[in-house]
């Protein structure tokens, strides 16, 4: 755990802690260079406004074409979902939000590879983003394997929560939908109760396959791919936007 003691480039709201690592192992050098050439190209920036409120950010000012879609990640990992989907959805604008500084890293190297400029990034807390973005801009939100915080008295630091999932619901579109992946037993529960009882939330599952079978357009990241290794099993809910 670690305190974040200044504002990070671009925060708008009061300084709040940060519970979690920036940087793991140092960074190869071709993943630095990505980081100092590439990073900065593709960068969502949150600007302060007036009364201290971010400016607004459109989702479909953010690329150099117009997409038929936007999706949202919170928290990509190593990039290898979005990168994916980027890839399979080339008229699909994606922001993908981390802070973890190798996942960023990693992300980057995928995005140049494919050469894929349908993705943006933000690199800093996600809850400093959120409020700026455009209401009702995004068909899909992902929310894959986010750390699960199992001790009980951490559990105020789960995402998933009444007034983050105000704030999804907020950003979909009628109808968009909001996608949750975890494979920790306690996050599992904790999501399933939270989102199903949310009004803005429709749980779409039918049968236990819906929830335990990855759907063939979900790409898998490296997350499942270990916690599967590791003989855990991977749950995959999905939620329509009501």
């Amino acid at each position: 755990m670690t305190d974040r003691n200044a504002a990070a480039p671009g925060e708008t709201g009061p300084r709040r802690n940060f519970y979690g690592r920036r940087q793991g192992r140092p960074l190869r050098e071709s993943r630095k260079r990505l980081m100092e050439s590439l990073l900065p190209r593709i960068t969502v920036t949150v600007t302060p406004g007036p009364a201290g409120q971010p400016v607004v950010i459109d989702p479909a000012q953010l690329y150099p074409k117009p997409m038929r879609a936007h999706w949202l990640e919170i928290g990509f990992g190593g990039g290898e979902h979005l990168a994916a989907q980027a890839k399979a959805n080339p008229d699909v604008g994606l922001i993908g939000c981390e802070i973890f500084l190798n996942g960023i890293a990693s992300a980057l190297s995928h995005i140049d590879a494919d050469k894929l400029d349908n993705v943006r990034i933000y690199p800093e807390d996600v809850r400093d983003l959120l409020p700026a973005l455009k209401p009702q801009s995004f068909d899909k939100i992902f929310l894959l394997f986010p750390d699960p915080w199992h001790k009980t008295r951490h559990a105020g630091r789960r995402f998933v929560n009444q007034a983050n999932l105000d704030i999804v619901a907020n950003l979909l579109k009628p109808g968009g939908e909001f996608r949750i992946g975890s494979d920790d037993p306690v996050y599992i529960g904790w999501s399933l109760a939270h989102t199903t009882r949310h009004p803005a939330f429709k749980w779409l599952a039918e049968r236990s396959s819906d929830w335990l079978v990855r759907p063939a357009d979900w790409p898998p990241s490296r997350y499942e791919q270990k916690a599967i290794a590791q003989g855990r099993v991977p749950h995959y809910f999905r939620f329509r936007r009501v």
